[in-house]
């Protein structure tokens, strides 16, 4: 599935003719039932493989992976999922645990950030040799609710950032953020999804700066802008915004233009994580989906056919097959292509995709 260089996006000033055509071969894409499969496969006569996706996305389920010690329990996982340049896997709870800190086969090495029992996003970034998770808060102590938090990975906090006065927000309720980046310049950028959608931009300090988009269906604005990712798949980075409840991913520059609609029709996009010339997208009714560089979907996984289960908070893990998701929230795929995705889940549920050989 890899692209010659002749099927490569155009220069950055073609991007909105570009977004045009790939948004038409997206839906195409996604309405081809053979770009998914989930299956088991006989291993041996005591073992068997259970396998998610199709061709070079085709993914083994790890079976058991994160599981916790006897007495300690998830909460929910209504959250993300990031690595270090160690490998250290950061999943993020609904629970006192905070945030989980698992070596790369799955065993619990330590918890961080336990007076944060909701954190609902994590970005991890370097700043020379400095490691620092960006995560937004819903719930922290009894006096800091919805907060954006700059931590390292020990969990010590260094930067804060609460509802700037300039938005011009009258109640604690209008600010519900639900994800942070870092721009290539340092600033900051936080959506205010189960909010009023805004884009908001601080600079590397924590000022407030400006504020973009807002809600509606139009081009530039939002219905919950869930996530955010940096894109650097282009000649120009961009900011890619999951606008869930329009099921479309834009783009918009780094400052604060829209650019286009890249992806459209998806199952609720929640977040996006990058390998290469590829994105992982999760959505909350039931699936993953790999999009290429021309924001094609390639393949599909954990693609539940269960609709009774799709965004179902309630579920009991164990009543989710293991090669489906049921919310899937969280999406993380790391250096070695390995995927791993939290579902949005009252007791906690995380799997950990690896590539088949």
């Amino acid at each position: 599935m890899k692209k010659t260089e002749t099927q490569r996006t155009p220069q950055a000033f073609d991007r909105r003719r570009f977004c045009t055509v790939a948004g038409v071969a997206s839906l195409a894409t996604l309405a081809d039932p053979r770009a998914n499969a989930a299956t088991s496969v006989p291993d041996s006569a005591s073992n068997q493989k259970i396998q998610t996706g199709n061709g070079e996305w085709t993914y083994e389920v790890v079976q058991n992976w994160g599981k916790l010690p006897a007495g300690t329990v998830f909460g929910g996982t209504h959250g993300a999922i990031a690595t270090d340049k160690t490998g250290y896997v950061y999943v993020s709870t609904q629970s006192e645990t905070g945030i989980l800190v698992y070596t790369p086969d799955g065993t619990l090495k330590k918890t961080i950030a336990s007076q944060f029992p909701e954190v609902h996003s994590i970005f991890y970034a370097q700043d020379g040799k400095e490691e620092y998770l960006y995560a937004t808060v819903q719930k922290g102590t009894p006096q800091e609710n919805w907060l954006f938090v700059k931590m390292k990975t020990d969990g010590t906090v260094v930067q804060k950032i609460t509802a700037p006065p300039e938005a011009g927000f009258k109640s604690p309720n209008e600010w519900r953020l639900t994800a942070a980046v870092p721009a290539p310049d340092g600033s900051i950028f936080i959506a205010n999804g189960y909010g009023d959608s805004r884009i908001f931009r601080f600079d590397k300090n924590g000022d407030y700066r400006a504020s973009y988009g807002g809600k509606g269906t139009a081009d530039g604005l939002f219905d919950c802008s869930h996530g955010l990712a940096v894109d650097t798949r282009y000649d120009q980075p961009l900011l890619l915004i999951c606008d869930r409840e329009n099921r479309r991913l834009c783009h918009f520059d780094f400052d604060g233009k829209f650019v286009c609609t890249i992806t459209q029709h998806l199952r609720r996009p929640c977040q996006v994580s990058f390998h290469g010339d590829y994105a992982v997208v999760s959505e909350l009714e039931g699936r993953a989906t790999i999009l290429d560089r021309d924001n094609t979907p390639v393949a599909f996984l954990g693609d539940n056919p269960q609709k009774a289960q799709w965004a179902n908070y309630q579920l009991q893990p164990g009543d989710i097959a293991p090669a489906f998701f049921s919310a899937a929230h969280g999406c993380h795929i790391d250096r070695q292509r390995n995927i791993y995705i939290s579902d949005w889940n009252h007791v906690g549920r995380v799997t950990k995709l690896a590539r088949s050989t």
